[in-house]
């Protein structure tokens, strides 16, 4: 058994031995490997890509901002007087012109009304004597009856004082009689001043019904909602049919050419705004750029966000642009500066970072960089990137330190 036992032990150790020389073995051949391929000096062959140099532009200076587009004008329309609206001539959107029918009222009790205050007044001219119909509402107190008859009995009365003062001297009549024609005098002097007032009185009541029939028209013409403006219809608040009270809100218009837009500029850009400056708008869905002016400026600084306010007239004669909307703008100054700018299909964008990819010694060279306005194909890089230097267009999956063969 002793044998055995050592016949096994010599087996054993002679197979580690066997296996720790195969693993040696392995181990050198994995080392000269990469020895081999260092000193062979083979590696991937240089790719081809386009390259162009950065140049140097000149580019108007520009103020970025952002803000919001707004309505010229913004009117809630609404009916003077009260009544049961018959129609309402427009709806959310529509397109309306200055002067055009909105709504209307039910006009049969306007109507009515209009005839009994030209009743009224035929009845007044009547009681000065004019004719009823007509519009001259002149008249001459004392060609009228009442005035006429106080009149003479006035005179009457002066005449019977005077008869019985001179049969009073001739000692044919009492004192008495005289007294009594005296007292009728002052009767008669006092109705007559009634007739005079009288007159007067009627004269305004005529003016009082001239007016309430010009007024009951006016509220006939009232009962006819128009227009006061060019615009669109923002909001609808009504419906025909129901009874609608002085005031209450019919629709909404807004004037949506030009428009508003009000921008934010930072206190440090705002000493290089003007009157009058152009301004480039956009909008987010649209890639059209539309162009408008500075028109308004504020006289202060907001002392809350350090900016000062600007307005810029829009011009949306075609209505493309709603007011509320949210507009990136760039207020243009009429001085350039110089800047360098690059294709902008050499630009790379990954995760928020923007890089071009530089070819120096036939190698890539990746460069961070701030990028601002484009014209056309070509972007600024504001800042990472010196002119002349050679930039690779369209780089596609190319990344820094990749060896390259720049061809035209």
């Amino acid at each position: 058994m002793r044998r055995i036992y050592e016949i096994y032990r010599v087996t054993g150790v002679v197979f580690l031995i066997a296996v720790a020389m195969g693993a040696s073995a392995c181990q050198s051949e994995n080392q000269a490997k990469p020895v081999a391929q260092r000193t062979d000096g083979a590696g991937p062959p240089p790719r081809q890509v386009r390259a162009v140099k950065a140049s140097e532009g000149m580019m108007t200076r520009a103020v970025s901002v952002t803000g919001t587009l707004a309505a010229e004008q913004q009117v809630v329309l609404s009916m003077k007087i009260a009544g049961r609206l018959s129609e309402v001539a427009v709806d959310l959107g529509s397109r309306v012109h200055k002067g055009q029918v909105i709504a209307r009222l039910d006009p049969t009790d306007f109507r009515l009304r209009v005839e009994q205050a030209e009743a009224s007044l035929r009845q007044a001219r009547a009681r000065l004597g004019l004719p009823p119909e007509g519009t001259d509402d002149r008249v001459d107190p004392e060609r009228t009856g009442v005035v006429r008859q106080a009149r003479s009995v006035l005179a009457e009365a002066r005449v019977t004082r005077d008869r019985m003062a001179t049969l009073l001297e001739q000692q044919l009549i009492s004192q008495a009689q005289l007294d009594a024609a005296v007292t009728a005098l002052q009767v008669a002097e006092s109705r007559y001043q009634d007739a005079m007032e009288e007159v007067r009185n009627r004269q305004a009541i005529l003016a009082q019904r001239r007016s309430e029939l010009k007024l009951v028209q006016q509220q006939q013409a009232d009962t006819v909602l128009y227009s006061p403006l060019d615009g669109a219809v923002r909001d609808r608040h009504a419906s025909a049919g129901e009874y609608h009270n002085a005031g209450a809100p019919v629709v909404t218009l807004v004037r949506v050419h030009p428009l508003r837009l009000r921008l934010a500029v930072p206190e440090r850009a705002a000493p290089g705004v003007r009157m009058g400056q152009s301004v480039r708008v956009m909008v987010e869905g649209d890639p059209t750029q539309y162009m408008g002016r500075v028109a308004r400026l504020s006289p202060a600084i907001q002392e809350q966000s350090r900016t000062l306010l600007v307005e810029a007239e829009v011009p949306n004669e075609q209505g493309l642009l709603r007011p509320g909307s949210f507009a990136k703008a760039e207020i243009l100054s009429e001085s350039q500066q110089p800047v360098v700018m690059v294709p902008a299909s050499s630009i790379v964008t990954f995760a928020g970072i923007k890089k071009v990819l530089s070819v120096r010694d036939g190698k890539t060279v990746e460069k961070r960089v701030q990028t601002g306005r484009r014209e056309g194909e070509l972007v600024e890089v504001a800042e990472g990137l010196a002119a002349g230097e050679l930039v690779v267009v369209e780089p596609g999956n190319l990344v820094g330190g990749q060896p390259v063969t720049v061809i035209q």
